[in-house]
């Protein structure tokens, strides 16, 4: 009998123990944008529907088609030549939650070019803010909708833009910088199509700073910005209802 009782009290200090353990997880860690190859099967939402003037129109592909198909070979120079026949840097986001003001840096050529490009094709409306992290990021240019592949593959679905790295330049509230197409990137490439807003503290730039293209900063909008990042979102980080974007250039 004693043995037994020596057993139920070293079992009884056990599981108070185990009770009286720290649980809590550590806080996740930021990770990097990238692009998202493989596209959810998320759909648009009547809350949407109503938050907008007209319902976006899907399977439209109006790019212009007299320009030649970007790739690897000739990224360089169409952007060059392009960028100094288009030399705007002034462009706004528009979203049913309010509009984002951005100003691109010209001191990375290529990245400014390819956006205004991509605007006056047309490429950015009807795609999404597709990715939404409080504290952190907006990423936007992605979409489910079928015209997306579609429009990437008349641009040209296969280019990669060089890095234009800023020595110094970092990461901080409102800068815009272009996503990769995979994170462990040795050359530092952007992907095109998609691009990201940071928000967060400085504390979350370690594994961005000098790996990403910084090539622009919202002056005028980021109240939208916050909205966007604190919208309800999957386990995916994609917002539970499709932000659209229609962008325009300003000047």
């Amino acid at each position: 009998m004693s043995l037994i009782r020596n057993s139920f009290f070293l079992l009884s200090v056990l599981l108070i123990f185990l009770s009286c353990e720290d649980t809590k997880k550590s806080p996740s860690y930021k990770e990097a944008p990238v692009s998202k190859e493989k596209l959810p099967d998320s759909t648009t939402t009547d809350s949407i529907v109503e938050k907008t003037e007209e319902k976006p129109k899907t399977d439209q592909v109006k790019t212009d088609q007299t320009f030649p198909k970007i790739t690897k070979k000739n990224v360089v120079s169409f952007l060059t030549e392009y960028g100094k026949e288009n030399p705007e840097s002034k462009v706004k986001i528009i979203t049913h939650l309010g509009e984002i003001h951005i100003e691109l840096y010209r001191d990375t050529p290529l990245h400014r070019a390819n956006f205004i490009y991509l605007i006056k094709q047309g490429y950015f409306d009807n795609t999404f803010f597709h990715r939404v992290v409080p504290d952190f990021i907006i990423q936007g240019g992605n979409s489910d909708n079928r015209d997306t592949p579609k429009k990437r593959s008349v641009i040209g679905s296969d280019y990669l833009l060089p890095s234009e790295v800023v020595p110094g330049r970092i990461h901080q509230y409102g800068t815009v910088s272009g996503a990769k197409e995979y994170r462990k990137n040795p050359d530092k490439q952007t992907f095109p199509f998609e691009f990201f807003i940071f928000l967060g503290p400085i504390k979350h730039t370690k594994h961005l700073n000098g790996d990403y293209t910084i090539f622009g900063k919202v002056y005028k909008g980021m109240d939208v910005v916050e909205r966007i990042a604190n919208l309800p979102a999957d386990k995916g980080e994609w917002p539970i209802d499709n932000v659209y974007i229609k962008a325009e250039i300003i000047d």
